[in-house]
């Protein structure tokens, strides 16, 4: 199977199939588009010639070039056509049906030594390649989508695929400047396979209406860094694709979270299936518009808005890194903030964290050098809680041990006043149970921070059974002052990003204790094919995983379900002592500074 792969037949002219197209086409390969819809196959056209054409106004190519690129893209409706071509990628509906019917009629058309690659990103790739009179030559080239823009492309065997054909479409891939990540023939592979657990949860939170669809979406683009957010990606993807790839997935795994959320069969079922539709989780100005209207579930400008209680001061009680970040914040914008540790020596040495912090952005030209004198000077440092007495709102950002947050509410109940907002950052202990350490239950709410707090925009702001309109009125008023960005979440294990995130992340773990990939793939997988900032394995050694493995158990004891049992790697890690970065050695080690 020594061949160059010079001429290359895509089978389905849809989106995908087209941006395949274009990315060969302009990597001087001969290309052969067919599809039996005639008119697909001229809106393929037309879409690489308004490529290309953007592409010539952008000198990113001469108009010499173009039409060079424009004479190697040849479309028909007939497999015939793809007699010559020494490799073929099928990018037709995903169904073992239509799929399976053309790689029969692509035996009896193609060489024998010619590649068979499907674009399935859900379906057995075994599976079809039983099918074929030649199995050894079937794989799997999953590209993503904008196939042009993306650079990640899962190249899948099967048990059957000969490795001569793998070796060839991944040196194919690398010439077209992608990224080819090899992985073995499960539902989702790599990136799917971790993405669509991470939408369906997300669909599944929605559905359970803990919190609303715009606060989901945006507690993971600024919580996570992420692109976009779960729901608006399903929108994106294809409400029915998404539950045709969880319904594979379900039935390779068993696996609950796989399992699709009702509420995208009921959705597919009414034919809202996202952009193409006009109408997903969201509503479009018009089928295949990416632009947003406001429908019946959009939330009016002052949804939430209520009577808060005034804040001029802040007390924030805490010395580490969270504690001075969120202290920074307050002090920014203008509220007069008492910073109290366990100690006068901690206090100062917290403040000082808070001196070097604005010193940077100073340098930066971020921040003046008075702006900077004026916040230092709204910060009190103090070694006791007794200085919290007469502030608006105390801050707690200490351990995350429900015990030590118990025992500082208690303290504050005494202390603080009348009135005074009690607000805890825990980010996976249940609040109410903080909140029952006071006399004052109502007056309790969670304010959860992302590190690092001054460059974070999301804070989780959670309410229990028990917390009073005015107190939740009065944090978002802050968070907006303070300029974050506020969702609102429910008092349950993880809220919105790290119930999101963790499973995501535990599932990352599981699929490297199956030898399906390395951390390296997953982490390329993940970055080039999902738009993560991070790698999972990455991030776990950034977030500690001795914190994740704490957060793991949170949801697992609160959810019962088996697929959020910590997977036993992290386990062994953690009992090792491998903590991550700050040991110096976690899924990977660093070097000690």
């Amino acid at each position: 199977m020594d061949i160059p792969l010079s001429t290359i037949a895509v089978v389905g002219l849809g989106t995908m199939g087209t941006g395949i197209a274009e990315v060969l086409a302009r990597s001087g390969r001969e290309v052969i588009g067919i599809d039996i819809d005639d008119a697909a196959a001229r809106q393929a056209v037309a879409a690489l010639e308004a490529s290309t054409a953007r592409a010539v106004r952008r000198e990113r190519i001469t108009e010499e070039e173009r039409r060079n690129v424009l004479a190697r893209f040849r479309t028909f409706s007939d497999l015939q056509a793809a007699a010559d071509a020494e490799l073929v990628i099928e990018v037709v509906p995903e169904t073992y049906e239509i799929k399976q019917q053309v790689f029969r009629e692509l035996d009896a058309v193609v060489s024998p030594t010619a590649i068979l690659a499907t674009g399935t990103n859900a379906l057995s790739v075994t599976r079809l390649a039983a099918e074929s009179r030649h199995p050894e030559r079937v794989l799997g080239l999953h590209f993503f989508n904008p196939a042009p823009v993306m650079k990640l492309v899962e190249v899948v065997s099967s048990v059957l695929t000969a490795p001569p054909a793998v070796a060839a479409v991944t040196e194919l891939a690398r010439q077209l400047g992608k990224e080819p990540v090899a992985v073995g023939d499960r539902p989702g592979f790599v990136a799917d396979g971790l993405l669509f657990g991470y939408l369906n949860q997300a669909a599944a939170m929605y559905e359970a209406n803990y919190a609303s669809r715009e606060d989901i979406d945006a507690a993971m683009k600024l919580g996570c860094g992420l692109p976009m957010g779960p729901l608006a990606l399903l929108d994106l993807i294809g409400i029915d694709t998404a539950r045709t790839v969880l319904e594979a997935m379900y039935r390779a795994s068993h696996d609950r979270l796989h399992a699709p959320a009702p509420v995208l069969g009921q959705l597919s079922a009414a034919g809202l299936t996202g952009r193409k539709t006009g109408r997903g989780f969201y509503t479009y100005a018009e089928p295949g518009s990416p632009n947003v209207v406001p429908d019946a579930l959009t939330p009016a400008q002052d949804a939430g808005a209520g009577a808060g209680r005034t804040v001029r001061s802040v007390g924030v009680a805490g010395s580490g890194t969270m504690a001075s970040g969120i202290a920074e914040v307050f002090a920014k914008a203008g509220y007069d903030v008492v910073l109290a540790a366990r100690s006068q020596e901690k206090a100062d040495t917290a403040k000082g964290r808070i001196a070097k912090s604005l010193e940077r952005s100073v340098t930066k030209g971020r921040l003046t050098a008075g702006a900077r004198d004026e916040t230092l000077a709204r910060i009190t440092a103090s070694g006791s809680l007794d200085s919290f007495a007469e502030v608006d709102l105390a801050v707690e950002a200490v351990a995350e041990d429900l015990l030590v947050k118990q025992q500082l509410f208690a303290t504050l109940d005494k202390v603080c006043r009348p009135g005074a907002v009690l607000a805890t950052t825990t980010s996976s202990l249940p609040v109410v149970a903080i909140a029952r350490a006071t006399a004052r239950p109502e007056d309790v709410v969670g304010m959860h921070f992302f590190n690092p707090a001054p460059a974070m925009k999301l804070v989780e702001v959670v309410r229990t059974v028990l917390t009073a309109d005015e107190v939740h009125a009065t944090v978002r008023e802050v968070c907006v002052k303070v300029r974050k960005h506020p969702v609102d979440c429910g008092d349950r294990a993880g809220f919105i990003v790290n119930a999101l995130l963790f499973p995501y992340l535990n599932n990352a773990i599981k699929m490297v204790e199956e030898h399906y990939a390395t951390l390296d793939d997953i982490d390329a997988a993940m970055k080039l094919g999902g738009g993560y900032p991070m790698g999972p394995f990455e991030l776990l050694d950034v977030v500690g995983l001795d914190v994740s493995l704490a957060i793991e158990k949170v949801l697992h004891s609160e959810f019962r379900d088996p697929g959020l049992a910590p997977a036993p790697l992290l386990e062994h890690l953690v009992a090792a002592g491998c903590l991550g970065r700050k040991t110096g050695r976690g899924f990977r080690e660093y070097a000690r500074r």
